[in-house]
């Protein structure tokens, strides 16, 4: 089998690495990060100009036509500048789901706005007894005319200060984690009755905690089915998984490179610390761990449309979590005491592994995932 990458994909990450070393650069964005916005707005707008918006979208609604693989190929350089930007939430999740499951009238409006960078999306879809569960929705959806009202409390909305709409899924029927009776909505962030409570996260990004209460949302902003959420829901998140452990292993690249680069250079004993033997272990298991995360993630993407897709990304999302924090870990300890400061980016990185790894389900909820029939 072939597995290496078309000539487009090569260009795509080229053009993609050239401008995330120009303009996204450590430095600068410790700057935005730590600014009152969080992030800078000019980059959303070039990553539309770039054409990474509109990759993973239909041609027939503005986009480039792409699939699982380019959106691997953009993600795994995200990990690599450690781009704080809801690109996942926005063109993979919301923009998949409304590609496979939306009217026609919802695809022009929301997909050609997605691939012009002149929408931000978050997915409102954990709540604070779900543990993971996309199925634990007890946030309300009811009938109101030719309206939904929602109510309920959704938590750790990423992205969720800089969009401009929530996809919140809400219970249409049924009880707590009855997979029958979910409905997917596009909210706008504006409407009356949502009510935002905006934090930090340890990886820089923001997040927010969302209250709905009351909510009148059109019938044009109904995904699908009213009660057939939660199978498009499922799809959608794992697509994100795995352009999340994309972005995981670009954060692995770079921990690894600057581990073997440190290790050449810091002397000890009259010799760099990379000559002996024991470091030399640690970063060959590091390397060993890299790899099979990259297997695992190949595996996951190519697997996507296919019926082995939730064990395929279960698979690759506990190799992630592993990996990441034992390449973590070692990239630190090697480093020293100055792996643990803010100044180097060696910390930085690992805080972005350890949210991915509990993003959509850490390990153990994963290794449960694979482990059912």
């Amino acid at each position: 089998m072939d597995f290496s990458f078309s000539e487009e994909q090569t260009l795509l990450r080229n053009s993609l690495a050239r401008y995330l070393a120009d303009e996204y650069g450590f430095e600068a964005r410790r700057e935005f990060v730590r600014a009152g916005d969080g992030r800078d707005p000019r980059h959303w707008r070039q990553f539309a100009d770039l054409g990474l918006m509109a990759a993973p979208l239909p041609e027939a609604c503005g986009g480039l036509g792409g699939g699982p693989v380019e959106s691997m190929v953009i993600a795994e350089e995200f990990g690599k500048a450690l781009v704080i930007e809801p690109y996942v939430s926005t063109a993979i999740l919301a923009g998949g789901l409304i590609a496979r499951a939306g009217s026609e009238a919802q695809k022009r409006q929301w997909l050609s706005k997605i691939a012009a960078g002149e929408t931000i999306v978050a997915a409102a879809l954990a709540e604070p007894a779900g543990r993971y569960n996309l199925a634990d929705v007890r946030t309300t959806a009811r009938k109101q005319g030719a309206s939904t009202v929602l109510n309920g409390h959704k938590t750790v909305v990423l992205g969720a200060p800089w969009a401009d709409a929530l996809l919140v899924t809400a219970r249409t029927s049924g009880g707590p984690r009855e997979e029958n009776g979910i409905g997917v909505f596009l909210v706008d962030k504006r409407a009356k009755g949502v009510a935002a409570r905006d934090y930090p996260t340890v990886d820089g990004s923001r997040a927010s905690e969302i209250a709905l209460e009351n909510v009148e949302v059109p019938a044009e902003r109904l995904i699908g089915a009213a009660d057939g959420g939660h199978a498009l829901i499922e799809q959608a998140c794992d697509e994100a998984i795995a352009a999340h452990c994309a972005e995981a292993v670009g954060c692995m690249r770079v921990l690894l490179d600057a581990t073997v680069r440190y290790s050449k250079t810091r002397k000890q004993f009259g010799q760099p610390i990379g000559k002996f033997q024991v470091l030399q272990h640690r970063m060959a298991d590091m390397f060993v761990a890299l790899e099979q995360s990259v297997s695992a993630t190949l595996m996951a993407t190519l697997k996507l449309a296919g019926p082995e897709r939730h064990k395929a990304v279960s698979a690759a999302k506990v190799q992630i979590g592993k990996a990441g924090r034992f390449v973590g870990q070692q990239a630190i300890q090697i480093h020293g005491g100055m792996g643990m400061t803010d100044e180097l980016n060696v910390g930085h990185y690992f805080k972005r592994l350890t949210m991915i790894d509990t993003l959509y389900g850490n390990v153990d909820y994963h290794l449960k995932r694979f482990a059912e029939p």
